[in-house]
């Protein structure tokens, strides 16, 4: 079990960058601001679950892969900003909730795979995850796979903490939003805009 100083020191470095803004949490505001405080939750859920998958794959070494095969980094890259690019299109397509051209809801089941595809596809944060989780990691106690387990579980309460705030201030955006079909229609391009700029970043990132 590590230490409470590194628990402590890890949890709160995690809860900052939780608050800094970054693509997840972006993506997050904009899913709530989109369809409510209760879709940015589901959405965080999602992301939540990316975060256990990266979390494994630190724990077991499959991270490793992605740090040292170009190939495997860059077609994992080339499929989440494929995948933003589609949300992209979708929200450029998007009209106001009471016209005929909107697109319907997702739901929540499509809005919490946004989320996983958003957080596994992005080696970024698999990469991130590499370097960062065992930093805090003490081989003396040993175990290191479960100490990198348990700290990517205080990382995801860290992360569900802040995104759970985030999504209820983009709540707030969204009740405003849908008193105007004008709005909505601004918050759709705003969206599409969005995912094409983190689909762009992503692209354009280096291994």
């Amino acid at each position: 079990m590590p230490g409470i100083d590194a628990i402590a020191v890890f949890f709160t470095t995690s809860l900052l960058l939780g608050i800094a803004p970054g693509p997840d949490n972006i993506f997050v505001l904009t899913q709530s601001a989109l369809y409510g405080a209760r879709s940015g939750i589901i959405t965080t859920l999602g992301l939540v679950t990316g975060i256990c998958c990266h979390t494994l794959a630190v724990a077991l070494g499959v991270a490793v892969i992605f740090r040292t095969s170009p190939l495997a980094f860059n077609l994992l890259k080339i499929a989440g900003a494929g995948y933003l690019c589609w949300l992209a299109w979708q929200a450029f397509r998007a009209g106001a909730s009471r016209t005929g051209n909107a697109l319907k809801y997702p739901g929540y089941w499509a809005l919490y795979r946004r989320g996983v595809m958003m957080n596994i596809t992005n080696p970024k944060v698999i990469l991130f995850f590499l370097a960062f989780l065992p930093q805090f990691c003490d081989p003396a106690i040993g175990g290191l796979g479960l100490q990198i387990v348990f700290f990517g579980i205080l990382f995801m309460l860290a992360t569900v903490v802040v995104f759970f705030a985030v999504a209820l201030l983009g709540g707030r955006l969204a009740a405003w939003f849908n008193r105007s079909q004008k709005a909505q229609i601004v918050m759709h391009r705003i969206a599409a805009c969005v995912f094409l700029a983190l689909a762009l970043a992503l692209v354009f990132t280096g291994q």
